[in-house]
Parts: C-alpha cells; structure tokens; sequence
C-alpha cells in the first residue's frame, strides 16, 4: 500500500474529474507528473484503476472500490490533521456547530449548563448552513453539533436530546390557517415525507435558507412542516402555524465524530440531555467516553 496520502489525493482527482488536464489543474501540478503518479500507484497496488483512451478516463472495478473508501480515508486524515492542531492551541474549546434558531432553544442553556459540567472546556458556536453539520464533524471543522432529523449519518454517532411537537406552516390565507388543529392527510402530507418536507421544498424552489422559505409560504406558493420551536423564533404576519396532530414529533439530536473519546463532549453532551429534561423535552440518552 502507499505509504503517504499524496497518490490517494491524485487518484481521487483523477476519479472525480475523468480527465488528467483537468485534474493536473484542480492540484496544482504538472499533467506528466501526475501520469506517472497514478502508474506507480497501479504497480504498488498491483491492480489497474482507469482505462485510459484519448478522450476519456474511466475507472475500472478495482479503482471504483479505492474510489470509495479513499475519500472517507482521506476525509479523516484531513480531520485528524485539523483536530491535532485544535489540540495544540494554548486555549483550547469545543466546537459546537448549530444552524442558527435550529437548537430546539436550548442552546444558551446548554452553554451555560456545561461550564459547570466536570471535565468542561469553553464551547465556541460555529454557525452553519442547512444541513452541513455531518460534514462539518467529519472534516474536523466541528467537535459536536446540535441539529434536527434528518442528517446524514456516516461517521458521526448521535444521541437524542429533546422531541418536540410540528407545527404547518401555511399562508395566512390558506383554508386550513384558522384551525385549532389539522391531521396530515389535510395537507396531502404522508407520514413518510416528514422528515424530508422542509428539505424538499427548499430544493424544489431554490431557495438558500428558512427564511426565503417562510416567504415562499407566505406568498402562497408553499406549505411545510417545522419543528415548534424554529417556527416560534419565525413569526410571520403573512405565514399562519397550525398544530398537526398526527405528525410524527421533531427529534434534535447532539452528535459527535464516531470513536470521539473527548471528555469535553462527553460534558457537553450531559449538559445537552439535562436541559432538555429540565424543559420536559428529554430523551434518555448515554453520552460518549
């Protein structure tokens, strides 16, 4: 096997990009150099990873199999690299990645509930975008994040710190804006898209964030489903939200990279699970460590 990370980097470009100019311009080095880079490889592996032609490159079984574990490998050593180097800064913390007014709002009683936790350290919020937190724990840009149902589950481990009811958000004009409560079947909504419902409109209509959505509701040209707490830090004249009664409850998870052993996340985490119990929003959970 290669003994450093470099060949693994130039495979993946090569992989991603199916071109060796392209690639040799996406790294920086010369499009010879990378040729013999990927031949080397193939003789130390012992296997052929493209089949290469004048128009174009194409990976064979084998380089698909590399292609799909060298990015995880690669992902984790770039975050290994960026958790060494967190490790070494004189003040050291913990890095909390939340989207912001997506924290079940609990986030400014989890920070303070941690400071008295043993083994603490000083959480720093990074805010993030739609669901970018998964990402952001593998590439060790985070040490912990705080985020609603769904999320991308590989390399992290999660527990669930609060549920909380949905709400549907729905123009204020809208037939069903005036009622007490409605059922899901009310908004042709099946059981089985509410998880994904805010993702999906947010795709459909292009839109970049909650906020854009909102309008969109607002205007009449979208119905969606959120978590209690996020609509109540959005209110909206034009927007009207309605308890649905048999929609599967929102679940807010902490999560942290897989095998994290840190005992500041583990506090963390306790602090996390403790005030949601004290608001009644619990779920019994373990923390990591």
């Amino acid at each position: 096997m290669p003994t450093e990370s470099r060949a693994l980097r130039y495979f993946v470009a090569v992989a991603e990009e199916r071109n060796f100019t392209r690639a040799a311009a996406r790294l920086g080095i010369a499009g010879p150099a990378l040729s013999r880079a990927i031949r080397n490889l193939e003789t130390e592996l012992g296997v052929r990873l493209f089949e290469r032609s004048t128009r174009v490159v194409e990976l064979t079984e084998p380089g698909a199999v590399l292609l799909a574990h060298a990015r995880p490998a690669l992902e984790a050593l770039d975050a290994a690299v960026r958790r060494a180097v967190r490790a070494s800064a004189p003040h050291r913390s913990v890095l909390l990645a939340v989207k912001a007014d997506a924290d079940g709002g609990l986030l400014e009683d989890i920070l303070a509930a941690t400071a008295d936790e043993p083994d603490a350290e000083p959480v720093a919020v990074r805010l993030c975008g739609w669901r970018e937190h998964s990402r952001l724990l593998r590439t060790g840009e985070a040490d912990a994040a705080l985020m609603f149902a769904p999320y991308d589950p590989g390399g992290i481990d999660v527990d669930v710190v609060a549920v909380e009811p949905r709400v549907a958000a729905l123009p204020a004009d809208h037939a069903l804006a005036g009622a007490s409560r409605i059922r899901l079947a009310d908004l042709g909504i099946g059981p089985e898209e509410v998880d994904e419902r805010a993702e999906r409109d947010i795709g459909e209509h292009g839109v970049q964030d909650l906020a854009q959505l909102l309008a969109l509701v607002g205007l009449g040209a979208a119905v969606t489903l959120l978590p209690r707490s996020v609509a109540a830090r959005y209110p909206r004249q034009a927007v009207a939200y309605v308890p649905v009664e048999d929609c599967p409850p929102a679940s807010l998870v902490i999560a942290w990279p897989e095998r994290s052993r840190s005992r500041a996340v583990a506090a963390l985490v306790r602090a996390a699970v403790a005030v949601a119990e004290s608001r009644g929003m619990g779920a019994a959970v373990e923390a990591p460590g």
